[in-house]
Protein backbone atom coordinates (compact mmCIF):
# COMPACT_ATOMS: atom_id res chain seq x y z
CA UNK A 1 0.00 0.00 0.00
CA UNK A 2 1.29 3.51 -1.02
CA UNK A 3 1.73 6.20 1.02
CA UNK A 4 0.64 9.45 -0.29
CA UNK A 5 2.03 12.96 0.15
CA UNK A 6 -0.82 16.20 -0.05
CA UNK A 7 -0.18 19.48 -0.80
CA UNK A 8 -2.10 21.96 1.10
CA UNK A 9 -5.05 21.71 -1.02
CA UNK A 10 -5.41 17.78 -0.30
CA UNK A 11 -3.85 16.55 -3.82
CA UNK A 12 -1.39 13.86 -4.05
CA UNK A 13 2.22 15.39 -4.63
CA UNK A 14 4.19 12.10 -4.06
CA UNK A 15 3.60 8.48 -3.41
CA UNK A 16 6.37 6.64 -1.37
CA UNK A 17 6.67 2.72 -0.49
CA UNK A 18 7.23 3.52 3.19
CA UNK A 19 6.07 5.98 5.31
CA UNK A 20 7.84 9.48 6.00
CA UNK A 21 8.39 11.97 8.37
CA UNK A 22 6.20 14.35 6.09
CA UNK A 23 2.70 13.44 7.51
CA UNK A 24 1.81 10.89 4.51
CA UNK A 25 -1.23 8.67 4.68
CA UNK A 26 -1.17 4.91 3.99
CA UNK A 27 -3.70 4.32 1.27
CA UNK A 28 -4.99 0.99 -1.00
CA UNK A 29 -2.74 0.38 -4.55
CA UNK A 30 -6.69 1.06 -6.03
CA UNK A 31 -7.78 4.10 -4.22
CA UNK A 32 -9.13 6.42 -6.95
CA UNK A 33 -6.90 9.31 -6.09
CA UNK A 34 -3.94 6.90 -6.35
CA UNK A 35 -4.75 5.37 -9.73
CA UNK A 36 -5.77 9.40 -10.78
CA UNK A 37 -2.18 10.61 -9.75
CA UNK A 38 -0.37 7.24 -11.74
CA UNK A 39 -2.72 8.01 -14.23
CA UNK A 40 -1.60 11.71 -14.68
CA UNK A 41 2.28 10.99 -14.70
CA UNK A 42 2.60 12.53 -11.01
CA UNK A 43 3.53 16.26 -10.84
CA UNK A 44 6.17 15.31 -13.83
CA UNK A 45 2.91 15.48 -15.93
CA UNK A 46 4.29 18.80 -18.11
CA UNK A 47 7.46 16.07 -18.78
CA UNK A 48 5.37 14.23 -20.96
CA UNK A 49 3.83 16.94 -22.65
CA UNK A 50 7.36 18.79 -23.46
CA UNK A 51 8.92 15.16 -24.64
CA UNK A 52 6.28 14.82 -27.05
CA UNK A 53 6.50 18.48 -28.15
CA UNK A 54 10.19 18.12 -28.71
CA UNK A 55 9.42 14.99 -30.85
CA UNK A 56 6.91 16.87 -33.15
CA UNK A 57 9.70 19.72 -33.03
CA UNK A 58 12.45 17.15 -34.36
CA UNK A 59 10.11 16.16 -37.14
CA UNK A 60 10.17 19.98 -38.40
CA UNK A 61 13.73 19.78 -37.82
CA UNK A 62 14.09 17.48 -40.34
CA UNK A 63 11.55 19.03 -42.85
CA UNK A 64 13.77 21.81 -42.56
CA UNK A 65 16.77 19.90 -43.27
CA UNK A 66 15.12 17.73 -46.21
CA UNK A 67 14.25 21.21 -47.51
CA UNK A 68 17.50 23.23 -47.51
CA UNK A 69 19.24 20.31 -49.16
CA UNK A 70 16.20 19.94 -51.96
CA UNK A 71 16.37 23.57 -52.56
CA UNK A 72 20.51 23.42 -52.83
CA UNK A 73 21.30 25.63 -49.64
CA UNK A 74 23.26 22.64 -47.98
CA UNK A 75 24.50 19.25 -48.59
CA UNK A 76 23.81 16.23 -46.81
CA UNK A 77 27.76 16.54 -46.44
CA UNK A 78 27.98 19.44 -45.09
CA UNK A 79 26.52 17.83 -41.38
CA UNK A 80 28.59 16.12 -39.07
CA UNK A 81 28.96 12.63 -39.63
CA UNK A 82 26.72 12.17 -36.51
CA UNK A 83 23.96 14.14 -37.51
CA UNK A 84 24.10 12.39 -40.89
CA UNK A 85 23.80 8.90 -39.55
CA UNK A 86 20.63 10.15 -37.57
CA UNK A 87 19.02 11.72 -40.03
CA UNK A 88 19.36 8.58 -42.20
CA UNK A 89 18.23 6.41 -39.51
CA UNK A 90 14.99 8.92 -38.88
CA UNK A 91 14.57 8.35 -42.65
CA UNK A 92 14.94 5.24 -43.00
CA UNK A 93 12.84 4.33 -40.13
CA UNK A 94 10.01 6.63 -41.74
CA UNK A 95 10.09 5.23 -44.90
CA UNK A 96 9.86 1.86 -43.46
CA UNK A 97 6.59 2.85 -41.31
CA UNK A 98 4.93 4.61 -44.13
CA UNK A 99 5.43 1.21 -46.29
CA UNK A 100 3.66 -0.71 -43.92
CA UNK A 101 0.80 2.18 -43.03
CA UNK A 102 -2.67 1.34 -44.28
CA UNK A 103 -3.74 3.19 -47.20
CA UNK A 104 -7.09 3.92 -47.47
CA UNK A 105 -6.67 5.88 -51.06
CA UNK A 106 -4.64 6.20 -53.81
CA UNK A 107 -2.94 8.50 -54.28
CA UNK A 108 -3.80 8.64 -58.28
CA UNK A 109 -7.30 9.30 -57.22
CA UNK A 110 -10.46 7.81 -55.48
CA UNK A 111 -11.55 5.28 -58.76
CA UNK A 112 -7.69 3.13 -58.50
CA UNK A 113 -7.88 0.76 -56.39
CA UNK A 114 -4.46 -0.08 -54.34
Amino acid sequence: MPYALRDPDGRIVSLHRDPTALGDVELAADHPEVRAFLERGGPDADTSDFLRLDADFVRVIEDVIDTLITRNVINLTDLPAEAQAKLMQRKSFRERANRNALRLFSPEGPDEVV
